[in-house]
């Protein structure tokens, strides 16, 4: 891996008065909200219009998991994110309008229209393209974090991927690599309950995904995936073991996927007592139950931000469809390294 270039710290705005605490609160909520009305759009209008190339997997119910995880990581760790986790993106600075451009196949797109939808990243901010078999990111992640190692960064890695992806050898083969090599990669398992249609039960004996990590001499912890504040905490703990040498730490988010697998699955295979029991655990009503408990921000303040955070959307949306299709004559660009002259 090639020296990295030095990112700028991520600014947080502050109000007068109020304490940091508060303000992470709002940062958060500000997140949170932002993947779920991009992937709103995405989904139930872009999608269902016919102006979305390829498939649509979005994130709603799990936020949590991104945001509070992706605002521990410092500007120069390495982020792979999975098909559900949109929020790492607005955390490092993407804006929505290069998303919808993106899932539009336009040139905007962060790919410039050359792969639609979700295989996105932007290796500027430290950001790698997702994997479509979710656990084969884990080996890659791990060599990421051997390679930060080898630099003597105290950088690392931050790596995504669902229940299911555990149940995958590549999976076991890259968690036994970043232990044996003590790679400071943090460990992060979307627990959704469901890959695809299989329930979790269905495939595997153990009861949590973090049983797995003791066999692999690693540490492991569960945290309550809808809680963003629980998360963050947890991911602190996480990032701090992993910077001080101490090798990779694996987190078991437990969360519920509240869509089907996909824009085109309408998730008839789940019990409807799971949708009412897991839809009163939304991550965004929980945290502003919070923050209005602790006198963090009024309803009205609550309202403005989700109003703003709209129409930023729709101003993202207007930008992304002006944005033309790339021109077929620029297909190979960027595809092949070019000769050194």
């Amino acid at each position: 891996m090639a020296a990295l270039t030095p990112l700028p710290t991520r600014i947080v705005e502050t109000v007068s008065g109020s304490t940091p605490e508060a303000e992470l609160s709002r940062q958060f909520l500000r997140y949170l909200f932002l993947q779920r009305e991009v992937e709103e759009r995405i989904e139930r209008r872009l999608y269902r219009q016919g102006k979305v190339l390829g498939g649509v997997y979005v994130g709603r119910g799990q936020e949590a998991i991104c945001v509070g995880s992706g605002l521990v990581a410092e500007p120069e760790d390495m982020l792979f994110p999975c098909h559900r986790d949109l929020a790492l993106y607005f955390i490092r600075g993407i804006e929505p309008k290069h998303v919808f451009a993106q899932y539009m196949g336009r040139v905007g797109g962060l790919t410039r229209g050359r792969d639609a939808n979700m295989h996105m990243g932007d290796l500027s901010k430290r950001i790698v393209a997702i994997i479509s078999a979710m656990a084969a990111s884990v080996p890659v992640a791990t060599g990421a974090g051997m390679a930060l190692k080898y630099q003597g960064s105290r950088n690392i890695v931050f790596n995504y991927f669902g229940d299911g992806a555990t149940s995958r050898g590549d999976w076991h083969e890259g968690i036994n690599l970043a232990a044996v090599q003590k790679a400071p990669v943090v460990f992060i398992c979307n627990n959704n309950q469901y890959a695809y249609s299989t329930p979790l039960e269905k495939q595997m004996a153990c009861q949590h995904v973090a049983d797995r990590a003791p066999g692999y001499g690693i540490p492991a912890e569960i945290v309550d995936g809808n809680d963003v504040w629980a998360v963050y905490h947890a991911t602190k703990r996480a990032a701090e073991h992993c910077r001080s040498g101490a090798g990779p730490y694996l987190i078991e988010c437990k969360t519920f996927r509240m869509t089907g697998h996909s824009a085109h699955d309408g998730g008839d295979y789940v019990p409807k007592h799971l949708w009412e029991e897991w839809g009163a655990k939304d991550p965004i009503v929980r945290l502003e139950r919070r923050m209005l408990d602790r006198g963090e921000a009024t309803q009205d303040e609550i309202d403005q931000l989700f109003a703003g955070i709209r129409r930023e959307v729709d101003e993202a949306i207007e930008w992304a469809e002006a944005s033309p299709y790339p021109d077929p004559s620029t297909l190979t660009e960027g595809v092949y390294e070019e000769p050194a002259q």
